[in-house]
């Protein structure tokens, strides 16, 4: 176990890096801060900090600079996550609010983040597995086809086209579009297929047929792999630290365009809480010199899915994990209001 003056020592070499982007020296660190003791101890610890890997020496640099296992070390314990200010909530706030759809929402949440930490923001769209249905549609538009549009908690919208085998009434159609609705409103999208399998049986003869074509395009539509997407933004970010990736960009942004590795790296959105992933904890090797941290958000208690930023391992720590878990707070709020 590090001594708690150690541990400081190792705070205001991350701060430091992180700030100047410079390998820091002992001399540095006594002139920056309040330490208390003269630079040959601080020279001691570092050699200490050293020895147990949590910081290391670039080159032919007098200054060090965290690994990897530095960096998780302090965001384990001596990193707090740096709240907004009062005009950056509201900026947050006025920002979100003027969205008119879920798409607007989610576009509106990368550039926001992007925006905030200078890093690449990913969000994912709100998972059909983990959601409530809200209402469902049935629209006539011809005698034998109708127009299904699925809405759920999270505001997000599925249209599917219909074609019966015989003409449905109109009567038939609200009757079907009241009874769907009674059974599967407010209820998670896995229960509703238990909840509407006997509902053919409940109509004449003559319509069956018809209610059973419906049902089985709102089960398919609850189901699709479609529902996993994601939008990235503030990729052009990741030029302004070039020097950050040891040999060239281009793995991070091949990474970046594989939305099957960033869906991973999301995770499972069930697990609403704050994950910060450094450097080769990061499973896909492309990203090893990169940090990841993701928050999950919803419209209730349990999360929908995720949303995070992507930046190099030398990060503002504190003030990017302030930003993500703010604004997935403001994103829960609006689908909530939706």
């Amino acid at each position: 176990m590090l001594s708690e003056r150690r541990l400081e020592v190792l705070r205001a070499i991350v701060q430091d890096y992180v700030g100047t982007e410079e390998p820091v020296g002992s001399k540095a660190l006594t002139e920056r801060h309040q330490l208390g003791v003269s630079p040959a101890t601080v020279r001691n610890d570092m050699a200490v900090l050293e020895d147990e890997g949590f910081i290391a020496q670039p080159h032919t640099s007098a200054g060090r600079i965290p690994t990897d296992k530095g960096y998780r070390l302090f965001v384990d314990k001596l990193a707090g996550v740096k709240p907004l200010s009062s005009p950056e909530r509201r900026a947050i706030q006025n920002f979100l609010d003027g969205a008119v759809d879920l798409d607007d929402v989610v576009g509106r949440t990368v550039r926001l983040l992007a925006q905030l930490t200078r890093q690449v923001a990913v969000v994912q769209y709100p998972s059909l597995t983990r959601s409530t249905v809200r209402h469902v549609e049935l629209l006539a538009l011809a005698p034998a086809r109708l127009m299904l549009v699925l809405i759920t908690d999270t505001g997000r919208v599925e249209q599917r086209l219909i074609d019966c085998q015989a003409p449905f009434g109109e009567t038939s159609l609200a009757d079907l579009r009241a009874r769907l609705n009674s059974r599967v409103v407010g209820r998670r999208f896995a229960d509703v297929p238990q909840l509407v399998q006997d509902l053919p049986e409940s109509f004449e003869q003559d319509d069956r047929g018809t209610v059973s074509t419906v049902l089985s395009v709102l089960l398919e539509t609850l189901v699709e792999e479609t529902e996993e997407r994601l939008m990235i933004g503030g990729t052009a970010n990741l030029t302004r630290f070039g020097h950050d990736f040891p040999l060239t960009i281009r793995p991070v942004l091949e990474a970046l365009e594989e939305h099957v590795v960033m869906l991973k790296l999301l995770g499972e959105a069930k697990d609403s809480g704050m994950t910060v992933r450094i450097g080769h904890e990061n499973a896909h090797e492309c990203l090893a010199s990169t940090s990841v941290v993701t928050v999950g958000y919803g419209s209730g208690d349990e999360a929908v899915a995720k949303l995070g930023v992507v930046g190099p391992t030398r990060m503002d720590y504190p003030g990017t994990m302030g930003a993500v878990r703010a604004v997935a707070r403001y994103v829960g709020q609006i689908l909530a209001e939706s």
